[in-house]
């Protein structure tokens, strides 16, 4: 396998220390992280009262009783740190955005360049590896590969935060938290811990963000996906003539049963199947 490493530039760090880093973070976010290993991460959100996503995002445990550093959209990590310190409370950590010094790199195929904080993305197989390094050592990886990087996550229909699904709009389940290991279903109280308890259990999810394939050149984000004149879900981003769609999954296996196609600004496109 041909390896490729990328520079993720949308990407910032923000690093949650202090001697109850483990148990602070466990009591807000979806998932168990006090179970995690060192040089491990785990896939979670920190969700609105609602269960509406806020930030997505890797936490990655840190060596040596570091704490974690949290690998998140970088147009929110300012925003992020904002939010857990307000949670802090009297909790005995520090929350820093450590963004203007520190940078992510994805890694995949039989590359490695571990310049600093190795894990693997446990969201899907076959994504690969990131690191945590200097803003220098990521500059110096470049980022030329970001179209083959896209192109393996779209395959692996893993949604990115911004673009492919709303801050502050969708439930985990929407963005298939339940399929991307991001919500542990058994641990316990977090913000919005409730809704998606119920969402699981009683079901109510009629929306995913899955894989899409174009007939033709696929429209940019954000465009309606159609059933006729019936809005069924919104594009998110593409990569040759395959995507990502935020849908109505009852409404696209109507227009399947019914032999009706779907389009986006007249462009035909198949939804894939609503399981993972």
């Amino acid at each position: 396998m041909v390896g490729h490493a990328v520079w993720l530039r949308d990407r910032g760090v923000v690093r949650v220390s202090g001697p109850e880093a483990a148990s602070f973070l466990q009591g807000v976010l979806t998932n168990d992280v006090e179970t995690v290993a060192a040089g491990e991460a785990r896939y979670a959100a920190l969700l609105t009262p609602q269960g509406k996503i806020l930030f997505d995002f890797l936490a990655v445990r840190l060596p040596s009783d570091a704490g974690f550093a949290l690998d998140v959209a970088g147009d929110r990590a300012a925003e992020l740190a904002k939010r857990l310190s307000f949670y802090k409370l009297r909790a005995k950590v520090a929350v820093v955005d450590a963004s203007a010094n520190e940078a992510v790199v994805a890694v995949w195929g039989e590359t490695r360049t571990t310049h600093g904080v190795d894990y693997a993305d446990p969201r899907a197989t076959g994504l690969g590896r990131r690191e945590i390094v200097t803003r220098e050592n990521a500059e110096a990886v470049g980022e030329a590969a970001r179209a083959d990087y896209d192109a393996l996550r779209i395959s692996l229909g893993v949604p990115l935060g911004g673009v492919d699904f709303a801050y502050g709009d969708a439930f985990p389940h929407d963005a298939n938290f339940d399929w991307l290991h991001g919500v542990d279903f058994k641990k316990g109280c977090y913000v919005g811990q409730e809704v998606v308890s119920r969402m699981q259990h009683r079901g109510g999810v009629r929306k995913r963000v899955l894989r899409v394939t174009f007939a033709g050149e696929p429209p940019k984000p954000g465009t309606p996906v159609l059933d006729g004149a019936l809005p069924v879900g919104t594009l998110g981003a593409s990569v040759g003539r395959e995507a990502l769609a935020l849908v109505r999954t009852d409404r696209v296996e109507e227009a399947r049963q019914a032999g009706r196609p779907l389009t986006a600004e007249g462009v035909a496109l198949e939804v894939a199947a609503t399981v993972p």
